[in-house]
């Protein structure tokens, strides 16, 4: 009867360890996915910006001709 209990209890601390660490996962995962839409956020700012240099400099050098 001890062996049987002892397996239930380390099966128990070894689902509360993996609820934990899968917390821990979950909220790395959030963290990594708001890093992410803040990168896609500037780089679609740059790309604007970028385009808008393009758009000058190309109508900037229709004039000069």
């Amino acid at each position: 009867m001890f062996w049987p209990m002892i397996a239930i209890a380390l099966g128990f601390c070894g689902l509360a360890v993996l609820g934990v660490l899968a917390v821990r996962v979950f909220l790395e995962v959030r963290r990594l996915g708001a890093q992410v839409a803040d990168t896609a956020g500037k780089i679609n700012r740059a790309a604007e910006d970028l385009e808008r240099a393009a758009t000058d400099m190309a109508r900037t050098g229709r004039e000069a001709l």
